[in-house]
């Protein structure tokens, strides 16, 4: 698949090279109102990188780009129902899990998606610090009981994936990437993503592991920069690659690639975090921002949203 990046001219890619339907991502997720995480960074990720988002709603969370507030959980058995309508009209190339809301939402999506064992499954697990505590931790428990068995990536930050699947970590160094894999593999899951894995530089290491050790990365230099939807976007950008049959190896890299160009494209359009800007690559040539939009942000951390003085939003190409 040709990346964004990549593609000629205005023209966004495309899942199917010969020319047909794009490939279907079907996206577990709760609803977030800033969009920058939630369905909507799946749809926009996914559609950015050419494929199609099928989007399931699990509940809604209460936020805006500074801080999150609540989360409500669907139903599961409406969960159920959105998933399975369109399940029996269409079928998806990869699923996608992002935040599901509650344990019985968590239990009604691992039987849904356990119905389709050819099917991978890329599951993102996002910090749930806003939970109470005996929520999240049914919430846990619940994912690795009956998510990770089916999991063919699980994706995260490091600390996110350290607590979640090393609870009892008291080494003096960090876990590595390789370790957190073993981890995940005794509760079925193939392969670990691991994001945010602090360098002694300047530096933030990105890591794709399995049991017997690292497969793909990349490294990132340290933004002095707060973003909100990174890990959505990420986990969606490599669902939506995987679903047109992209190895892992080189999914991950093309994933990567996009999530890169996208913060530093990102803006801030409130007073909290970044968001980042998955559709960097509509704008016209010679109109990015020349240092990079998210270095200028990170600049403007401290400023008034309310002065004006915010870098000029440039005209996109509208496909």
């Amino acid at each position: 698949m040709t990346s964004p990046s990549d593609a000629p001219d205005d023209t966004p890619a495309t899942a199917d090279a010969d020319g047909g339907a794009p490939a279907c991502v079907l996206c577990f997720n709760a609803s977030d109102p800033t969009g920058a995480s939630g369905l909507g960074a799946d749809i926009a990720t996914v559609a950015a990188m050419g494929a199609h988002a099928l989007p399931v709603c699990t509940g809604v969370i209460v936020r805006d780009t500074a801080e999150v507030f609540d989360s409500q959980a669907l139903d599961a058995d409406l969960v159920v129902e959105q998933a399975r309508s369109v399940l029996e009209d269409v079928t998806p190339s990869t699923w996608k899990l992002g935040f599901l809301g509650s344990a019985d939402v968590v239990s009604a999506v691992a039987e849904v998606v356990s119905d389709y064992p050819d099917v991978p499954v890329v599951a993102h697990l996002p910090n749930l610090s806003w939970m109470g505590d005996d929520e999240q931790m049914a919430y846990l428990d619940a994912f690795r009981e009956l998510i990770l068995p089916g999991t063919f990536v699980l994706s995260g930050n490091h600390k996110t994936l350290t607590d979640f699947l090393l609870p009892d970590w008291d080494a003096e160094r960090q876990p590595s990437a390789r370790e957190l894999a073993v981890a995940a593999a005794e509760h079925g899951a193939s392969y670990v993503f691991v994001t945010g894995v602090r360098l002694p530089d300047q530096f933030i290491d990105n890591v794709l592991a399995s049991p017997e050790g690292a497969i793909a990365g990349e490294r990132f230099e340290r933004f002095e920069a707060s973003f909100v939807g990174a890990g959505d976007t990420l986990s969606a950008a490599l669902a939506a690659v995987l679903s047109s049959g992209t190895p892992l190896d080189a999914a991950v890299s093309e994933a990567l690639s996009f999530l890169d160009q996208s913060l530093d494209a990102g803006f801030r359009p409130g007073m909290g975090g970044v968001v980042p800007d998955r559709f960097f690559w509509a704008l016209p040539p010679g109109e990015a921002p020349e240092d990079g939009g998210a270095a200028e942000l990170a600049a403007d951390l401290g400023g008034d949203p309310s002065d004006g003085n915010h870098p000029p939003t440039p005209t996109r190409n509208v496909h």
